[in-house]
């Protein structure tokens, strides 16, 4: 870079952190108008912001965008195994090789926590981890929906809902009962009913974790004095690092416990 550019450069920085200075200056610290308590509850409960369902019903934000995720990923997979899967090659291209990378990793898994029995695990796992990863990032989007009160909202996560949460741990230890019902019957079944608490610690850690980022990008929202910059660089951290995280530890524990109850002793 010459001179003439780093000092253009160097111009135009030191000319967006001013305007943005200026403007946390004229604002102030100004409060919300709705308390930060009502703020918080809402972003959890979404009991004042619902959203009419097709004149069937008032659901909650996050049902809506559960629906969404659903249809975005099977129309991607729709699309995918129709027109690329046919003209795959045996030197992969850059979509290919994503994608079987993808498929490899949960298909691992499976293999190293079950080998005797993964390939239905394999499958879960990984539509397990993608859901969880696109549903997380989908909130980056800030896809806004009219409310019944006349408002509009941002839809959130699909599993930054209690029962949305709920529903996936529960749906993962009904998979893990499977295993065991398949590898050694009865015997499998006692097993896996041993380890009752687990949907709910599997559902309240995916619920606890992805909300709590929600929740910190709404306390810092609440402020006008940090709603410029802060809030962008805190959402997409602890988003991101919320899709990860959380994709691979339910994964990694249902791949665990199915390997273990699945299992035929000697």
């Amino acid at each position: 870079m010459d001179r003439k550019k780093r000092n253009r450069f160097i111009i135009i920085t030191a000319a967006i952190l001013i305007v943005l200075l200026v403007m946390i200056i004229i604002t102030g610290r100004r409060e919300s108008e709705e308390p930060i308590r009502m703020v918080m509850k809402d972003a959890v409960l979404h009991e004042h912001a619902k959203i009419n369902f097709f004149g069937i019903i008032d659901a909650n934000p996050a049902l809506i965008s559960a629906y969404t995720v659903t249809a975005i990923i099977f129309v991607f997979a729709l699309i995918v195994r129709l027109f690329v899967i046919p003209k795959f090659k045996k030197i992969p291209g850059k979509f290919q090789l994503v994608l079987e990378q993808a498929v490899g990793i949960f298909d691992g898994l499976a293999t190293s926590n079950s080998p005797h029995r993964h390939k239905f695990l394999g499958a879960y796992v990984f539509t397990a981890g993608a859901y969880i990863f696109i549903g997380t990032m989908f909130e980056l989007l800030g896809v806004m929906a009219p409310t019944t009160t006349g408002g509009t909202i941002a839809l959130p996560a699909p599993l930054a809902d209690i029962n949305g949460a709920i529903s996936m741990g529960v749906f993962s230890y009904c998979v893990i009962l499977s295993g065991g019902i398949a590898g050694n019957r009865i015997k499998g079944v006692l097993n896996t009913l041993k380890d009752f608490s687990l949907p709910i610690s599997m559902s309240f850690r995916l619920f606890g974790a992805l909300l709590s980022g929600a929740l910190v990008t709404e306390l810092v929202y609440y402020y006008v004095t940090t709603s410029f910059i802060i809030p962008v660089f805190v959402a997409v951290m602890f988003t991101m690092l919320h899709a990860l995280i959380q994709a691979y530890v339910l994964t990694m524990l249902t791949a665990l416990f199915y390997g273990e109850v699945s299992a035929q002793e000697e």
